[in-house]
């Protein structure tokens, strides 16, 4: 499995026509190309990143530009008609959809891959694996040094993303059993941020997409059984359904701008989209 990490949040990328002298002609190439906005999750950012990556290379014509914030952030953007295409790893909330009703909007919805959910730590910490429990009660407060889950006498620096990430809001609800986190848990404004202070700090734990995690950190084994047994975060075992943080990543437009972003959609959606799932380390859609 190949695994990618992005410290950045914002990706641009731009297919540009060849050069002419001709104003006519540059005039005609530039109404000629596709302008596509993507904006949201920092989760699927490294995929749409690659999947606009790619498809460029096949359609010249195309200019695609890929931009993170949270799922939260994108959705905000969709409503807001700053986006075509809004990217996020959690459903729409019911309050989203009934702010669009009121502005007569309307969103299409689209799962273009999978993700599993990887618990990270500093690679000197001695502890291997977690209980479902334990990690509800590291980031709830109840659990505040390593020497109570197995570990070294050492505090327990928890990182979580901002609320405005679909990964905050899922790891709350499927992880911490819908209770609220600490308040010394610290709020990162990126996912790469939370990979990045998590290699540089012994005490820290913290959660990302199975894409953004490196040789820089550890991931944990993680238990739903109460501790009979315990799976590590990988493609095969999310596909499997053995490994029990799992969850869809998605794609919003309103039916406005679906001639515009299908034919990107139906691509990521092809073979040939759903290997560049598989090579950038996340889960491929089922066949």
């Amino acid at each position: 499995m190949k695994k990618i990490f992005y410290l950045c949040a914002t990706f641009i990328l731009v297919s540009c026509g060849n050069g002419s002298k001709d104003s006519k002609s540059e005039d005609s190439q530039t109404s000629a190309k596709i302008a596509i906005t993507i904006k949201g999750s920092d989760t699927v950012l490294p995929l749409s990143q690659k999947q606009a990556e790619e498809y460029m290379k096949i359609h010249p014509e195309a200019s695609i530009t890929v931009v993170g914030g949270g799922s939260g952030v994108g959705l905000t953007a969709l409503m807001e008609n700053t986006t075509d295409i809004a990217m996020s790893s959690r459903p729409i909330k019911m309050e989203e959809k009934m702010q669009m009703k009121k502005k007569n909007m309307d969103a299409k919805e689209v799962i273009i891959a999978y993700d599993a959910l990887s618990i990270i730590v500093n690679p000197s910490n001695t502890v291997n694996q977690l209980t479902r429990e334990q990690i509800e009660k590291i980031f709830t407060g109840d659990i505040k040094n390593w020497k109570e889950v197995g570990g070294k006498d050492m505090k327990i620096v928890a990182l979580s993303r901002e609320s405005s990430s679909g990964t905050y809001e899922f790891f709350k609800e499927h992880v911490m059993n819908k209770k609220n986190y600490a308040t010394n848990v610290l709020a990162m404004p990126a996912t790469g941020a939370i990979v990045e202070t998590v290699a540089r700090t012994n005490g820290a734990i913290g959660y990302v997409g199975l894409a953004y995690a490196s040789k820089e950190v550890k991931e944990l084994a993680v238990s739903y059984d109460e501790g009979k047994s315990f799976v590590m975060p990988s493609v095969e075992a999310a596909q499997k359904g053995t490994y029990p943080i799992s969850r869809p990543l998605y794609y919003y437009f309103t039916p406005d701008k679906e001639a515009n972003v299908k034919p990107f959609v139906d691509y990521q959606l092809s073979d040939a989209g759903q290997k560049n799932v598989e090579n950038v380390g996340y889960v491929p859609l089922l066949k």
